[in-house]
């Protein structure tokens, strides 16, 4: 894994929008898949304001995790985020964007419908991340064993208390998510991280020791993967 410091969150937002701006340019059908939450968030800010740059017209994009049983128009949902952030700006048609169902009555059948969508429309172009408080990417919790596919996880207390649902009313318990296979097979991955919050796990992810116990770890046996940081 590449890493990138940057001095300032400013610094790292608009160097973050570029890269993701040069793997678009000049590739018909780029598929990205993109994080939620305030990692990110400035990173695309700073793309919107550069789309004039990039043809999004064949720019497609597949959804990394969503909240189960959260409904799709919730604000705190993913779903919620990536129109608000990424897909209404940008003018992605619904054609071109695959999601979850949070709602689905089925949660195997609905991870099988999604992993026949990532294989016929993938593999990611490039994926965008952000790293939790104890070291998950996507959905993908810490455990002894992490799973390669797209599955219904058990969510952590860590996860359930992010700010993005911390104070919904319905008590969550599982999240749907890509597995780590997944994200591996991912041509490009792009980690973001930022903020005085971040720097005890970050410090722990920059010793580049892969474990379950860590997932975001497993983003050093990628060729392709980098991480762009600031202590801020």
């Amino acid at each position: 894994m590449q890493i990138l410091k940057f001095q300032t969150v400013k610094e790292l937002n608009v160097a973050g929008a570029g890269f993701i701006t040069s793997h678009i340019k000049g590739n018909d059908g780029t598929l990205l898949c993109a994080a939620t939450g305030s990692s990110s968030t400035g990173i695309y800010k700073e793309l919107v304001e550069q789309r004039a740059e990039i043809d999004t017209r064949s720019l497609s994009f597949i959804m990394l995790d969503e909240w189960a049983g959260l409904a799709a128009d919730h604000p705190g949902s993913c779903e919620y985020y990536l129109q608000q952030h990424l897909l209404r700006p940008l003018n992605i048609p619904d054609s071109n964007y695959t999601s979850f169902n949070s709602k689905a009555n089925d949660p195997a059948a609905e991870c099988s419908r999604m992993a026949k969508e990532l294989n016929t429309k993938g593999p990611i172009d490039l994926c965008i991340l952000g790293i939790g408080l104890n070291g998950h990417i996507a959905f993908n919790e810490p455990a002894e064993e992490l799973q390669p596919g797209i599955h219904l996880a058990k969510l952590s207390e860590t996860s359930l208390a992010h700010p993005m649902v911390k104070d919904v009313a319905d008590k969550l318990q599982y999240g749907y998510t890509l597995g780590i296979g997944d994200i591996l097979r991912s041509k490009t991955i792009l980690l973001v991280v930022h903020g005085a919050h971040k720097r005890a796990i970050l410090e722990q992810l920059l010793k580049a020791k892969v474990s379950t116990q860590l997932p975001a770890s497993f983003l050093w046996l990628h060729a392709d993967a980098h991480c762009y940081y600031c202590e801020d």
